[in-house]
C-alpha cells in the first residue's frame, strides 16, 4: 500500500519521586486565570501545500518553528492538566512504581499554561530528543541530570526558575503544582540562546483513500492497563461522530482544567517494551531501541503491528514497512514487556 509523504514542500516541529529537586516553596500565587487563547488549529485535511509536521493537518502559510517537549504530571492530584489537550503528541510512560507521567510534544499549538510540570527522566529525555525538541521539566533523576547538564538536550528545568519562569498555582499543592506558560518557555529559550525557529522532520501520513481502506478488529472501547493500579488505567472511546477517540483516566475524562476542552484523539499506538528497575528508589531503564510488538487504534479499529525506533521516534511498522498515521493528534501508550499486550490491553465494540 502507498504511503504519503505529507511534507514534501514543508520548510523544516508522582507518587514516587525519587528526585529531592522536586521539593519547592509554593508560590501562593494563582495563575490559573491568566492564559490567553491562541487561534485554534482547523482540524481538516485539504489541498494546501504546507502541513505540520507532527500532525499531517494543512497549514496556511508555511510551517517553522521547534517542537517542545514538556513533562506533564499524571498523577490523580495533578488532573485535570492544563495544555494537554493541544499537544501533538503524547508518549505515556511508567516512572516510579506504577505511577505514569506524560511527555506532551508541541509544534503546531502553544497552549498559553502547561502543568502540572513533573521531574525528568533520561528515557523521556532521549524520545524529546527524536524531535529535537526543546525539553522543559521540574526537577531531574541523577541520570536525566547528567544529559541536561551536559548540554545533551537544550533544556529548561524548573530547579533553576523556580518562581521565574515557573510558577507555583494555590490550587494545588507541590509537587503538583508546578506551570510554565508558553510564553514564558519562549523567554526562557531567547535567555539561553537556544535555535526555535527549526520546525522538526515530518512524520508518514495516510491519504484519504488509505484511511478508507483501513481495516482491523472493531475497537470502539479500548483499555490499557498499568498493572493492577484503576488509577493509572487509559480508557479510549471512540466517538464515530467526531471520528476521534476521548481518553478517561480511572473514570474521568482527559481535558484541559482551564476550558474543560477535552482531549480528541486519531491514532492511539501501544507498545510493549522491556523495563528494568535499576535503583532503590525504583527508577526504571525502559528500552526505547530494539523494537517490538504493539497495537494500532485507528478510526475505531484495532490492527497489531511491530515498533521501531526510527530516528529516535517510536513508530509503527508492518511487513517490514513503515505505517501511516491519520492526520491529527497521536497518543503512544507504553507498556512493560513483563505484562504484556494481551494482559495489559482489552477492547470490544
Amino acid at each position: 500500500m502507498s504511503k504519503i509523504w505529507m511534507a514534501v514542500f514543508a520548510a523544516g516541529i508522582l507518587l514516587l519521586s525519587g528526585c529531592s529537586g522536586d521539593q519547592a516553596e509554593i508560590d501562593e500565587t494563582d495563575h490559573s486565570n491568566n492564559e490567553q487563547q491562541p487561534e485554534e488549529v482547523a482540524q481538516e485535511q485539504n489541498d494546501s501545500e504546507f502541513i505540520y509536521p507532527l500532525t499531517g493537518i494543512s497549514a496556511e502559510a508555511e510551517v517553522n518553528g521547534r517542537a517542545v517537549a514538556v513533562m506533564i504530571n499524571n498523577h490523580p492530584l495533578a488532573r485535570q492538566q492544563s495544555g494537554l489537550h493541544k499537544a501533538d503528541i503524547v508518549y505515556e510512560l511508567l516512572a516510579e512504581g506504577e505511577v505514569t507521567r506524560f511527555l506532551a510534544i508541541y509544534q503546531s499549538q502553544k497552549p498559553a499554561q502547561i502543568g502540572p510540570i513533573r521531574s525528568a527522566r533520561d528515557y523521556y529525555i532521549e524520545l524529546a530528543k527524536g524531535y529535537d525538541s526543546l525539553y522543559v521539566a521540574h526537577g531531574n533523576s541523577p541520570e536525566a541530570k547528567k544529559l541536561m547538564d551536559s548540554g545533551y538536550i537544550d533544556s529548561l528545568n524548573g530547579l533553576y526558575y523556580d518562581g521565574t519562569l515557573f510558577n507555583r498555582v494555590s490550587f494545588r499543592k507541590a509537587p503538583h503544582n508546578s506551570y510554565i506558560s508558553f510564553e514564558n518557555i519562549e523567554k526562557g529559550a531567547q535567555e539561553q540562546g537556544y535555535d526555535m525557529n527549526k520546525a522538526p522532520s515530518p512524520l508518514m501520513y495516510l491519504n484519504e483513500e488509505e484511511i478508507e481502506q483501513l481495516d482491523g478488529d472493531e475497537a470502539a472501547n479500548v483499555k490499557v492497563s498499568y498493572f493492577s493500579r484503576e488509577t493509572f488505567n487509559s480508557v479510549y472511546e471512540y466517538d464515530a461522530a467526531q471520528e476521534k477517540y476521548k481518553r478517561y483516566s480511572n473514570g474521568e475524562q482527559t481535558a484541559d482544567y482551564e476550558t474543560d476542552s477535552p482531549v480528541l484523539l486519531d491514532n492511539i499506538f501501544i507498545v510493549e517494551t522491556e523495563h528494568q528497575i535499576v535503583d532503590n528508589a525504583g527508577r526504571r531503564n525502559i528500552d526505547l531501541m530494539s523494537g517490538g510488538r504493539a497495537y494500532l487504534l485507528q478510526k475505531g479499529t484495532l490492527r497489531e503491528v511491530n515498533w521501531e525506533n526510527i530516528d529516535g521516534k517510536i513508530l509503527p511498522v508492518a511487513d517490514g514497512e513503515q505505517v501511516g498515521l491519520i492526520p491529527g493528534k497521536t497518543w503512544i501508550n507504553v507498556i512493560p514487556a513483563s505484562v504484556g499486550l494481551e494482559d495489559s490491553v482489552s477492547y470490544g465494540s
